[in-house]
């Protein structure tokens, strides 16, 4: 299967995820981070993020490390995150948000949820709620 061919089965999963967020699990979703450069992926990876000021009139700051890898999905278009409201206040809570990332799972054998990266169903290891993924 191409890339292009991939992303347009991930555009209609995302869709599938969305209507089900809203209509079933009454969970509200704002976009996060759809697609990511390859400059933004050297910033998460290594720590920094880009401020207003400086001598440039912008400037790096240091911040956690928020990649664990340089070839993101996200830069593929396969990838995705979001933002959870319940009630109107935003959760990334792992047991709020687990239905929606076994519905996720379910609509294609290369979807993965960051929330559950290891595949046991359990909140451990390298947790990222807002993620949701299809493999290449």
């Amino acid at each position: 299967m191409s890339l292009s061919q991939k992303q347009r089965v991930f555009t209609r999963n995302i869709g599938c995820l969305i209507t089900y967020a809203y209509d079933v699990l009454g969970i509200e979703l704002t976009f996060g981070e759809a697609h990511r450069t390859n400059s933004q992926i050297l910033l998460n990876y290594f720590g920094y993020r880009v401020e207003k000021g400086g001598v440039l009139g912008i400037k790096l700051v240091k911040q956690r490390k928020l990649s664990q890898t340089l070839l993101s999905s996200h830069a593929d278009r396969l990838a995705v995150d979001f933002n959870f409201f319940v009630n109107g206040e935003l959760t990334y809570d792992f047991n709020t948000v687990k239905s929606l990332g076994d519905y996720w799972v379910s609509l294609h054998p290369k979807n993965v949820w960051g929330g559950d990266f290891n595949k046991n169903n359990i909140e451990d290891g390298f947790v990222d709620t807002p993620h949701f993924q299809m493999r290449k």
